[in-house]
C-alpha cells in the first residue's frame, strides 16, 4: 500500500515530458537530468503573478547545441558539489506576447512590490525589461543560478530571479563580497563553457554561435 501511495504522488507531482520536442530542440533532463529546474512561468510565482501563455507543463525546452553547452557547465559544477537551476529556456512568442499586453495595463501590479518596486510600470519598455522579442524565443538563451547540492539552496546573487533594477545588473556594487563572488562563479563557468551574458541580468546567458540567431519559435512548453 505505501508503495502504491508513493508511485500516485509521484506521478502527480512531476511532470513528465514525453511528447517529440520541435526539431532542433531537445528536453533538457533528456541530455542531463542532474541540472535542476524551477519553470517560474508555470506557476504565480513571477513578476505577473499568473501562469504564462505557453507553459503546459513543467519541462526545460532547448536547443540541442545549447543543452550540450549546460551539460558541460554541469558537469564542472558538480565537481564543487553545485548545481545548475534553471528558471526560463526557450519561451514561446505567446508567452512575451502575454507579458506585452499585461505591460500596458498599468493598474495590474499585484507583484511591484517583489519585482519592479522603484519602476514605474508605465517605464518598463522604455527601460528595456519588457520586449516584444525575446532571445529566449529563439531557444539558446537560458535564465539560471546555481544550487549548493548539500543544502539544495541557491547561492546569494544579492537580487531575485526577474528583479527589474540596477541591483541585477552583474557588476552592480552595493552587494556583499560573496554576493559577487557568486556571481562571477556563475558568469565564468558560462563564459568558459560559450555562452555570453546580458549585461543587464546576473542570470540571463545566450549560447555563442546559436543555431536559430534569427527566427523566433511559438511551440507551445509541453
Amino acid at each position: 500500500m505505501k508503495k502504491l501511495i508513493f508511485l500516485i504522488f509521484f506521478f502527480l507531482g512531476f511532470s513528465v515530458c514525453s511528447q517529440k520536442p520541435h526539431h532542433g530542440f531537445v528536453y533538457i533532463s533528456d541530455i542531463d537530468s542532474s541540472i535542476k529546474k524551477e519553470l517560474r512561468y508555470l506557476s504565480k510565482n513571477n513578476f505577473i503573478g499568473k501562469p504564462i501563455d505557453g507553459y503546459k507543463n513543467n519541462c526545460i525546452i532547448v536547443t540541442k547545441e545549447t543543452a550540450l553547452a549546460l551539460q558541460k557547465v554541469q558537469k564542472e559544477l558538480l565537481k564543487k558539489g553545485l548545481s545548475l537551476k534553471i528558471f526560463d529556456a526557450y519561451r514561446p512568442q505567446q508567452a512575451v506576447n502575454h507579458f506585452v499586453r499585461w505591460a500596458k495595463v498599468l493598474e495590474d501590479t499585484l507583484m511591484k512590490k517583489e519585482y519592479y518596486p522603484n519602476v514605474p510600470k508605465k517605464e518598463l519598455f522604455k527601460r528595456g525589461y519588457i520586449a516584444s522579442k525575446s532571445g529566449h524565443t529563439r531557444g539558446s538563451t537560458v535564465d539560471l543560478t546555481i544550487i549548493d547540492l548539500k543544502t539544495n539552496k541557491e547561492l546569494d546573487m544579492g537580487s531575485p530571479y526577474d528583479f527589474f533594477g540596477i541591483q541585477s545588473h552583474p557588476f552592480y556594487k552595493n552587494i556583499t563580497k560573496k554576493q559577487k563572488e557568486n556571481r562571477m562563479l556563475l558568469r565564468q563557468v558560462m563564459l568558459t563553457n560559450n555562452f555570453k551574458p546580458y549585461e543587464n541580468e546576473w542570470w540571463h546567458f545566450t549560447l555563442r554561435n546559436e543555431p536559430y540567431p534569427k527566427k523566433y519559435f511559438n511551440f507551445p512548453i509541453e
